[in-house]
């Protein structure tokens, strides 16, 4: 490969991670990375001034050439010797290539192999962006680092639909190199392929043989869960050039740009420092602070003690909370200032930790407080009126989603049971339907043994209640299986609020719940074989209360991040040894890699388990028990060599023995020997 333009050059790299430093030279200035690039779209950063960028730290500007060509336009550029001069910016400029306008105005345009035909909103003019035009577009506007035109989908797309934009972005790419001609300016290519590893595969090894200075990661932050842009990262990573910048387009929020660097990623731009602080959000190093809240409106305090940007020297809370409510232009302007500059301040501490090589322990740091909104004022220690006390109890509290139907919150996490879909309707889908309920009763008999459910996580008793019901609307019928639920729950908060709310949650007016909570137990009346037990208090500790080993496990308690200790190959352990020999199926909505390779090593076989709202697949796991051919599709070597490649291949505080030996529990296991 042919030496990049940027002479980049790596400074260190961290340990036990794929985060780096690096430092590179554009015609304008040397850029230190990781790096973040305040966004300029219209050659301006949204209310912010020049010099104000520059003094808080901004080393490279990133500005759209989609938006450039239509106005003022390239004539305007050449005559004023380019955007450096013209907007005053003495620092870097990357160009993007206006492949995500492309993207974003599905109904304004006609793709073709030579480019994009679109109206303008200017002047209603019709007007073709090929690779020729974006590349001499982006001459002309003068750019340190320009990017090849590409066609960017939704991350989402099928298969067939994410290879024919890979090799459009292909074609295009190569058409870009050939339009930059003897320009000195910088040419990065863009990677696609959505959330396809064998696309991403192709898409890198056709881009590096040409002599780019620089790689950019497309298609992501459009559409896809956190989880999957983040194996998607950190596996387009590790196929580019080492000794080449790679950047991560359009992500994102700090804590995603956390996660980025930590799989390899060097530059970053998004509106999201600009376009928060329009509604009042600024970042802190407390975690996220709204204040538009009136929690601040008699505050005398700085947004965030431990910045030193001008905005915390001079103005208050309460002055900021006072521009925001009245939608001021200064107020947008000043948090803004201040949102860039805690970037670019997070960007520094990670290089600094990064060269004395002490990365993950700020990783650790950082990761845990980068998500949290309003540490300072939460929403709990606010007086409430009447009508609004009456949807919280304890840590919960009843939420309505845009979708009209209802929920129940934790506060403290900010974690909603069933959050994308109707609680019955994503208990019947993933824990009903997926285990063939209906099926296994009506094809027993009622002096059968007891079909075993434990309901581990009762939360609001959605998936207890989907399975009584099931089991009613059968007998109803004819003779059915008997069944017993057992459900696992250490607070029943969640389902005694859901209780004084039956109107939002129609399903507890059955009356099974209200006696459950009341007396431990509940038993059908009218129909023989029916029941259901609750063991209260932590799962771990009254496991050994169940008395019977269950057919089929419900596992719905929260997110790893808020009840971490539950998800570990420990409680997995414990869990398939109480099963004993019997043939087990557990069901769960989660398909992290931590967690599948949790039940791998305690001796779980692990399958893909049905789509589940936004989810595209949730993960069933199997006893060494069930013998039965198995219905579900087992995860295979693909899986294996992306566990090999995560983040989180393992469980923190392991020895090193312990870490060999989980590794051997998980590359030996019986299912990838098939």
């Amino acid at each position: 490969m042919s030496p990049s333009r940027l002479h980049f050059q790596i400074d260190a790299r961290a340990t036990r991670s794929e985060a780096r430093a690096a430092t590179f030279t554009t015609l304008h200035n040397e850029v230190r990375t990781p790096v973040f690039m305040p966004v300029g779209t219209q050659a301006t950063v949204k209310a912010q001034l020049p010099e104000a960028l520059a003094a808080a730290g901004s080393q490279v500007l990133l500005a759209n050439t989609y938006h450039l060509l239509l106005r003022p336009g390239p004539e305007v550029f050449k005559r004023m010797g380019g955007i450096h001069r013209f907007m005053g910016w003495e620092k870097s400029v990357l160009t993007d290539s206006g492949g995500y306008q492309i993207f974003s105005l599905p109904h304004s345009r006609d793709m073709t192999e030579q480019g994009a035909v679109f109206q303008s909103y200017v002047d209603g003019q019709r007007i073709l962006l090929s690779p020729e035009v974006s590349i001499q577009t982006q001459r002309a506007i003068g750019s340190d680092i320009m990017m090849v035109l590409d066609q960017c989908i939704p991350s989402t797309a099928n298969e067939k639909t994410a290879r024919a934009a890979l090799e459009v972005t292909r074609r295009w790419a190569a058409r870009s190199l050939a339009a930059r001609e003897d320009s000195p300016q910088s040419l990065f290519a863009i990677v696609q392929g959505a959330l396809y590893p064998n696309l991403r595969r192709e898409s890198a090894s056709g881009l590096i043989e040409l002599p780019f200075d620089g790689f950019a990661i497309g298609g992501l932050a459009v559409g896809e869960e956190k989880n999957e842009r983040e194996d998607i990262c950190a596996l387009t990573a590790s196929l580019l050039p080492e000794d080449r910048p790679r950047y991560l387009m359009g992500v994102g929020t700090p804590l995603d740009i956390l996660e980025a660097v930590h799989r390899g990623v060097d530059m970053f731009d998004c509106i999201i420092p600009t376009q928060v602080a329009k509604r009042g959000s600024v970042f802190t190093s407390r975690g996220i602070v709204q204040l538009r809240r009136s929690a601040y409106k008699f505050s005398e305090e700085k947004i965030d003690p431990a910045c030193s940007c001008p905005v915390c020297a001079t103005h208050s809370r309460a002055y900021l909370h006072h521009l925001t409510k009245t939608q001021e232009p200064l107020g947008w302007q000043l948090m803004g200032q201040h949102n860039i500059h805690f970037y670019h301040q997070l960007m520094s501490d990670i290089r600094e930790s990064i060269l004395e090589d002490r990365f993950l322990a700020l990783y650790e740091e950082k990761r845990q407080i980068l998500q949290v909104e309003d540490v300072d004022n939460p929403c709990t220690e606010r007086p409430l009126p009447r009508d609004e006390e009456a949807y919280r109890l304890g840590d919960y509290e009843v939420h309505t989603a845009e979708a009209g139907f209802s929920c129940i919150r934790q506060i403290s996490s900010g974690e909603m049971m069933h959050s994308h879909s109707p609680p019955m309707e994503e208990a019947k889908a993933l824990y009903v339907e997926q285990s063939n309920l209906q099926s296994r009763l009506r094809h027993g008999s009622p002096d059968m043994e007891p079909l075993i459910i434990w309901d581990v996580g009762l939360g609001a008793a959605a998936n207890a209640m989907a399975a009584l019901l099931c089991f009613e609307e059968l007998a109803e019928s004819g003779p059915v299986r008997p069944m017993q639920i057992v459900s696992f729950e250490n607070d029943l908060d969640s389902l005694r609020l859901a209780l004084r709310h039956k109107k939002h949650f129609p399903y507890l007016r059955h009356g099974a719940a209200d006696t459950l909570v009341h007396r431990g137990s509940w038993k059908s009346r009218r129909f023989e074989g029916l029941s259901w037990e609750l063991i209260e208090g932590d799962f771990r500790e009254t496991l050994p209360r169940a008395t019977t080993a269950p057919d089929l496990i419900f596992w719905d308690f929260f997110s790893f991040r808020t009840q971490a200790e539950e998800w570990t190959f420990r409680s997995f352990d414990q869990l398939i040894k109480a099963c004993e020999k019997r043939p087990t199926e557990l069901f769960t909505y989660s398909t992290s890699t931590a967690v599948r390779a949790a039940l791998l090593a305690a001796g779980f076989q692990v399958a893909q388990g049905r789509s589940s709202g936004v989810k595209k697949e949730t993960t069933v796991a199997l006893t060494p028990g069930y013998s039965r051919p198995c219905r579900y599709p087992l995860l295979t070597h693909d899986w294996l060599q992306k566990w090999g490649r995560s983040h989180a291949q393992f469980p923190e505080g392991l020895t090193e023995s312990e870490r060999a030996e989980f590794e051997k529990r998980i590359r030996t296991h019986p299912q990838f020997a098939l």
